[in-house]
């Protein structure tokens, strides 16, 4: 069985748990925990590429204020989740690999107010290659677009990367793979676009960039990394709503995510686009700056 398909409770390895490195089947949490019957769980997706962690600060102050955002302090400081980071990777002998921070409410009480609860924190770290093929990335990738929309900021805490955020997420996703797409674009609850399934979006249009305004989901990491690339490269980046209607007049899509990096897009819906210079220029771009290989422009 090869490692991208072995089952996450049983490999070989290091969880960093509650403040130490314990082997990799012994990381368990009881089935009554708060975090799984009531959703008070936070996360973050990272990657470390050459054994470096990108953004690894960066991350680690989102992660922190996701849980906030949900009712809890997490409890350990920035710099312990930073170097518990970089302790799990070389634990598990990696260079290349992707990181999984979780944080959550615990066991001690079983209700929805957990105000007592414990907070476990926990890091894992795995080989997870590129979302989608790398070898045919400019070909671009296929989008349905989603039944579901993202939740206004007075229903749902949106700027926490909160685990119960992302249950519209996979009911999307699985609706559009089980049609033959990759994945899904939603659109927010006033019908705005919004952001794919995990990664935000780009459209091209007469040289320049537009991307929706994340004011009720996520302002990636990735995507601001992807804003600066563009401008060190003089691409205008134009943040603002953007209409369905609006989707069949632009030249190119792609989308970025920690998960997706930068990956181009071919077709939402019965809208098509064509990858070309400035997705393969962000693309590019992209890579050599997670691996401190990027040059000014």
């Amino acid at each position: 069985m090869s490692a991208a398909i072995l089952p996450f409770d049983d490999r070989d390895g290091f969880i960093w748990f509650d403040g130490k490195l314990v082997p990799w089947r012994d990381a368990k949490v009881h089935v009554l925990t708060h975090g799984l019957h009531y959703g008070s769980c936070v996360f973050e997706g990272e990657r470390a590429y050459g054994g470096a962690i990108y953004k690894s600060a960066e991350h680690t102050d989102r992660f922190i204020e996701s849980g906030r955002l949900m009712g809890f302090k997490i409890p350990f400081s920035a710099e312990t989740i930073i170097a518990a980071k970089e302790e799990v990777i070389k634990a598990n002998g990696f260079t290349d690999a992707y990181l999984r921070p979780v944080a959550w409410r615990g066991s001690e009480m079983m209700a929805v107010s957990a105000q007592h609860s414990t907070i476990h924190v926990a890091i894992a770290s795995w080989i997870w290659p590129s979302m989608f093929d790398p070898a045919t990335k400019m070909k671009g990738i296929r989008l349905d677009i989603a039944d579901w929309k993202r939740p206004s900021p007075e229903s749902a805490p949106c700027h926490a990367k909160a685990a119960g955020l992302y249950m519209i997420c996979t009911l999307s996703k699985h609706a559009a793979e089980a049609k033959g797409y990759q994945d899904a674009l939603m659109f927010d609850y006033r019908g705005y676009v919004a952001e794919a399934t995990g990664a935000n979006m780009f459209f091209v249009k007469d040289g320049k960039i537009h991307t929706p305004t994340p004011d009720c989901f996520l302002n990636g990491i990735t995507r601001q990394s992807v804003i600066a690339l563009a401008k060190a490269r003089q691409i205008e980046v134009i943040e603002r709503h953007i209409m369905p209607e609006e989707l069949g007049g632009f030249s190119e899509a792609f989308l970025c995510g920690t998960g997706a990096e930068v990956t181009p897009i071919s077709e939402i819906g019965p809208h098509t686009f064509k990858p070309a210079a400035i997705s393969q220029t962000l693309m590019e771009d992209y890579a050599a700056e997670v691996r401190g290989e990027r040059k000014s422009a």
